[in-house]
């Protein structure tokens, strides 16, 4: 398939980043996260200001900026893997009305698979390289690799506020999964396996 339109979903911790960058450049498409597009285009002026604004002062970015910013991130893209967006109904509805999607495919995982892989993920406060306790260690346990200062847990990477993410995601997202659903445009994909096992998969739902 050429150049196609996708959208994948998954709560944290699903594989979303790794499988979305895959795919970008499997069919050589624009890879589009709401993070980056916001930092990309934080001084875009629209109706409800620039993204810059909520951003500096710690606030949700509101829907109708987020929207125009995923505007701008497509304008020039022929192809595109949507990781991050749509987050909630009102931006699915919005989504529907600009572009015209290919795939939309859904990483299923355990919940405790995604919260054994996001309180185990450990940083280095010095260089920021990133380990994991199980799929990812240090050579020395607790020491990074590159410079050697001891490795942290992120405050957002323990299990009271993994399970709190998820919550969040389960109230706010998932009736997006299900919204795709009723549509008949959603596949779900198992994201409990490799990451070669996943992107197979993912591989043989964009060209099904």
């Amino acid at each position: 398939m050429n150049q196609p339109q996708i959208i994948l979903l998954g709560p944290p911790g699903a594989g979303k980043g790794t499988q979305s960058t895959r795919l970008a450049e499997e069919y050589d498409v624009d890879h589009v996260t709401t993070g980056d597009a916001l930092r990309a285009n934080r001084d875009v002026e629209t109706d409800h200001g620039t993204p810059r604004e909520y951003m500096e002062a710690g606030e949700l970015v509101p829907d109708p900026v987020v929207n125009e910013i995923v505007v701008e991130a497509l304008a020039d893209a022929d192809g595109f893997v949507l990781d991050g967006y749509p987050r909630n109904l009102d931006q699915a509805e919005f989504l529907a009305d600009i572009v015209d999607l290919d795939t939309v495919a859904s990483l299923s995982v355990p919940e405790d698979e995604l919260v054994r892989r996001l309180t185990g993920r450990r940083i280095c406060p010095d260089c920021d390289a990133t380990y994991h306790v199980e799929f990812a260690p240090p050579a020395e346990a607790g020491s990074c690799d590159d410079c050697g200062a001891e490795l942290t847990q992120r405050d957002d990477d323990t299990e009271d506020t993994v399970r709190e993410r998820l919550r969040v995601y389960e109230e706010n997202t998932a009736p997006v999964v299900d919204h795709y659903r009723e549509t008949g445009k959603l596949t779900e994909v198992d994201g409990d396996g490799t990451p070669d096992e996943v992107f197979t998969a993912l591989r043989e739902t964009v060209e099904a």
